[in-house]
């Protein structure tokens, strides 16, 4: 899978840049956005949202997201080069995700340098980031792949309705790491995930059915394949921070310590506060309900949650949604390296080391 990943980054990212050029100019303001009332101003629009932008994508990222929607198009018999605007919508999408996250969680750290708040200021980066839910709009109106008419619909009230429930999950993320107190269960935990990681990743599947004109039995198994392994990825993710700060994985590119320096409410936070002894279950508690940490105290509660076995239980139960989401994958009628490649990547989420 890294393979695939790494042969399409170049062309993803060209395709990037034909929405949101490195340079801007009026030239491109007009033909995208139309002739100004009075005048753009193109070194404000430089400064204030291409630059940014362009600061984060270059930082790295794998583009998972488009290169899963370039790997389905391509399994139901599309040609996925023609189809290449689309595999931006979903990555343009996550970006400004993280970008706005960042303000939300107030984080030093993305993809190893400071984040863009930290950089440009919490209006610029804030502003970038609700842009990027507006830009991948551009791509349905342009239709680079004169798609049929009922397509595009679907596509629009699709993106309407899995965004709308994307804010749901970061609106319970953020509620909760905002309580000093642990109180939601794992099933809460995993709908969060379902909601915030898994819609962009029913964004991808979806998306691809629907320009690929699959059928909607198609679409939905598309969808649960790509949602199982989006929270399949996130648990991955949690897991990737603790291993990161224990000094066990590579180059994550964040903070050490950063989710439980934020109070984040992982499985394995939860987990561990059922199971582990009483004595460090309420030391874990209050760990994650103060307002700050020494990273003393980090590294207790990464010893806590390792002692009560909840990074091997957070792993285990991130490898049984990979497995649910594999059984999806005969259902969609891709030919068997296309299947091979659904079925590796529900791996290479959880397996990574940054």
């Amino acid at each position: 899978m890294r393979e695939t990943l790494a042969a399409w980054r170049p062309a993803i990212d060209d395709a990037i840049a034909d929405l949101l050029p490195r340079e801007i100019d009026a030239d491109y303001l007009e033909d995208f956005f139309g002739a100004p009332t009075y005048a753009y101003d193109p070194e404000s629009i430089q400064r204030g949202l291409a630059d940014p932008v362009w600061d984060l994508l270059d930082r790295g990222g794998k583009r998972w997201r488009a290169v899963l929607f370039l790997v389905l198009v391509e399994g139901f018999g599309e040609d996925p080069e023609e189809l290449l605007a689309y595999a931006c919508i979903p990555e343009i999408l996550h970006n400004g995700t993280i970008i706005v996250d960042d303000v939300e969680d107030e984080a030093a750290i993305r993809r190893g340098e400071p984040a863009l708040h930290r950089v440009y200021g919490e209006d610029v980066a804030l502003n970038a980031g609700n842009a990027l839910y507006f830009l991948p709009l551009k791509v349905l109106e342009r239709d680079p792949g004169d798609l049929p008419a009922e397509a595009r619909l679907a596509a629009y009230e699709m993106l309407t309705h899995e965004l709308n429930r994307t804010h749901l999950g970061q609106g319970m993320d953020i509620a909760w790491h905002n309580e000093r107190d642990v109180r939601i269960s794992r099933a809460e935990y995993l709908e969060m995930c379902a909601c915030k990681t898994g819609c962009l990743g029913r964004i991808v599947a979806r998306l691809a059915a629907i320009v690929a004109g699959q059928s909607e039995a198609i679409e939905r198994h598309a969808a649960a394949y790509a949602e199982l392994t989006s929270v399949a990825f996130q648990i991955g993710d949690d897991i990737l921070d603790v291993e990161n700060s224990l000094g066990r994985a590579g180059d994550f590119g964040k903070e050490f310590g950063n989710d439980v320096r934020e109070g984040k409410k992982t499985l394995m936070a939860i987990h561990a506060l059922e199971e582990a002894d009483p004595a460090d279950a309420e030391r874990l508690r209050g760990i994650l309900g103060a307002d700050t940490n020494t990273d003393e105290e980090i590294r207790e509660a990464l010893a806590i949650l390792e002692s009560a076995g909840s990074v091997e239980y957070a792993r285990e139960r991130a490898l049984e949604l990979a497995a649910e989401a594999r059984e999806h994958v005969d259902a969609l009628g891709v030919d068997p390296d296309t299947a091979e490649k659904l079925a590796a990547f529900t791996t290479f989420v959880i397996d990574r080391d940054a």
